[in-house]
């Protein structure tokens, strides 16, 4: 580690003499290139002077130690020395964290996907709660929210909705959320009180970065259909709906929010570029794929990634074994806590590979 961070630490001080030269700055497209890689350095080279200054202390003290002529002198060193050695401890874990590996997609806007699972009718009760859950958590982050294809029961279910989140760092935020979520609770339809459990699959989607997706018209299957939510005569009367099968990989989307089938073919296809990039990425990572299949899976109650139980207002996560008792608060939106334990559980994972 120690290696890589004093070439980082030259080519730092490399690019430090290089944005203030008059001629790379005239080139403004070459200045942003090399500013944009010097303030992805500058947190990790700032660590790693505190670490370079922390054991220049620490040899200072033992010099003073070793020496042992001054007594008063050797007891403050041997102080500092306790402190400089457990603070040189939680740096080079800081630098550890800050050389991790970035996901390219932290920053990007996610499409939120929430499916009825096992469970009938209560399973999709239960999605649009979900959905209601994270919409609120956006509204505390006072991020943005966009319905794209808001597809209810009868009943108010969650058959399948799609819907946007745009926001700075929103997939960093909300990635761990893919997987099958359970709960237990006695339905309303439950006349004898008897505690069911039913499940809603949530599949997180990175916004496709602005890179090239090339997707062919003949590869394309567009239908077009009347809305089914609400909307008066408009809905009824007008086929502004679009659904849109990729035909050779059969991801469908659809789009019915829009009164205009020009701007939900637009949304749709957003969509489709979404979920098209997030099928190659996951095809090109076959590590990766095998966990999203583990996350996702077909909704069987098996599969859970976390367990909601409404009696004992209490919800599980079951990937990093936390227990919260609060639950009520969870489903506005209090979501805070749970994902930054998961955050923090998926760097310490990280940590521990590069220790092996």
């Amino acid at each position: 580690m120690f290696e890589k961070l004093e070439i980082m630490l030259k080519r730092f001080e490399e690019l430090t003499e290089l944005i203030a030269d008059p001629d790379i700055i005239a080139d403004q497209a070459k200045w942003q290139k090399l500013v944009k890689e010097h303030s992805q350095m500058s947190d990790t080279i700032e660590l790693y002077k505190k670490y370079l200054a922390l054991q220049k202390n620490i040899e200072e003290c033992k010099e003073i130690i070793d020496d042992g002529r001054d007594e008063e002198m050797s007891a403050l060193a041997k102080e500092e020395l306790v402190r400089a050695n457990k603070e040189v401890e939680q740096t080079v874990r800081d630098l550890k964290v800050s050389m991790l590996p970035v996901d390219p997609n932290d920053d990007n806007n996610v499409i939120v996907e929430v499916r009825a699972g096992a469970g009938g009718e209560e399973g999709g009760l239960f999605g649009a709660e979900l959905v209601r859950m994270y919409m609120r958590f956006a509204e505390r982050m006072r991020w943005k929210i966009k319905e794209i294809d808001m597809n209810y029961t009868e009943l108010g279910g969650a058959k399948e909705v799609v819907f946007m989140i745009s926001g700075s760092g929103a997939y960093a935020k909300l990635k761990y959320e893919s997987g099958v979520h359970r709960v237990q609770r006695v339905p309303e339809t439950e006349s004898q009180g008897r505690v069911h459990t039913s499940t809603a699959t949530v599949a997180i989607l990175p916004e496709a970065p602005d890179i090239q997706i090339e997707i062919l018209d003949k590869d394309l299957k567009i239908d077009t259909y009347r809305s089914s939510g609400a909307g008066g005569q408009h809905v009824n009367k007008t086929e502004s709906a679009v659904r849109i099968t990729h035909l050779p990989t059969g991801i469908v989307v659809a789009s019915q929010d829009e009164r205009s089938q020009i701007k939900n073919r637009e949304q749709a296809m957003s969509v489709l570029k979404s979920r098209l990039y997030d099928y190659y990425s996951t095809k090109a990572e076959s590590e990766y794929a095998a966990n999203r299949k583990t996350q996702v899976g077909s909704g069987d109650r098996s599969e859970k990634i976390r367990t909601y139980n409404f009696p004992q207002n209490r919800v599980t996560d079951h990937r990093i074994g936390l227990t919260m008792y609060s639950l009520d608060a969870f489903m506005d939106g209090d979501i805070f806590a749970m994902l930054e334990a998961l955050q923090l559980a998926n760097q310490n994972e990280l940590l521990s590979r590069l220790d092996d």
